[in-house]
């Protein structure tokens, strides 16, 4: 008896959809396990979440203010906003970068899709970054400035910073369980990439050829648009939302296919 093509594309689809359910209860449970871990015997808890980011601003505003005064308007406000972006992509793809290897244990006893443990980290900094939208509420609220009704927007900023983030949550994940020395290459690569973003500093001190430099940078982007919207009530134009959406899809695009590649020889090296 011949098989119907409808009901073996029925199945076909349950089947999908069955695993995708399955993904997100996993999911879901990282999250939540990694939110208990993250403030478990933490007296200040989530409150640290908000306290951290304003502690920096604090110290940065302190530092750069005295000794380097850029005529920057509400700098407090302007460093937090870049801190707490950069910060999210810093934490995010650090994690990721190293969750195939720290779950060795459940990949190798249970069947899961293992795309699962990289997106999981970039949702749980995302959580983690809405928390510290709190501290910038607080900045804004002490120095009188009024939310932009540009802030509508975050959401499609944040829309591109998960797509870029998770990209390459899945390419350093997958590359750094066959080479190790990527989690060191890695800190040295954020660590350049924080001092090339102008979070602390105007990007108007820029010679003109670091300025076309900079125009590859995605991080400069996003922290730009973040700051448009949120200070300076400037609607990114389409220009700058394509460039934004670029980086994201290609680089998300490259990390899945690394990503798909190699994963079923990861039980091999883990």
């Amino acid at each position: 008896m011949e098989n119907n093509p409808q009901t073996e594309k029925r199945v076909e689809r349950r089947t999908q959809v069955s695993e995708l359910q399955h993904s997100w209860f996993i999911m879901q449970e990282l999250v939540s396990k990694d939110f208990k871990l993250k403030y478990r015997r933490s007296v200040l808890g989530i409150a640290w979440s908000v306290l951290n980011p304003l502690l920096m601003m604090l110290v940065l505003t302190a530092v750069f203010s005295s000794f380097f005064r850029f005529d920057i308007e509400n700098y407090p406000l302007y460093l937090i906003l870049g801190n707490i972006l950069f910060g999210m992509m810093r934490t995010s793809t650090n994690d990721a970068m190293r969750s195939i290897t720290s779950s060795a244990s459940l990949i190798k006893k249970v069947k899961v899709n293992k795309i699962v443990f990289p997106l999981e980290k970039v949702v749980f900094e995302l959580v983690n970054f809405a928390i510290s939208l709190v501290a910038v509420a607080i900045v804004m609220v002490v120095f009188r400035i009024g939310p932009t009704p540009n802030l509508l927007l975050l959401p499609v900023l944040l829309v591109y910073m998960v797509i870029f983030c998770s990209g390459l949550g899945m390419l350093l994940s997958s590359l750094v369980v066959f080479f190790r020395d990527v989690e060191y290459l890695w800190g040295v690569v954020i660590t350049a990439w924080t001092y090339l973003t102008p979070l602390f500093y105007p990007a108007q001190i820029w010679p003109d050829w670091m300025v076309t430099v900079e125009q590859f940078n995605p991080m400069y982007h996003y922290v730009t648009y973040f700051r448009d919207i949120a200070m300076w009530n400037i609607t990114p134009d389409l220009k700058m939302n394509l460039m934004c959406l670029g980086f994201a899809v290609v680089t998300f695009v490259v990390g899945y296919i690394v990503f798909r590649r190699t994963e079923h020889r990861f039980i091999l090296h883990i």
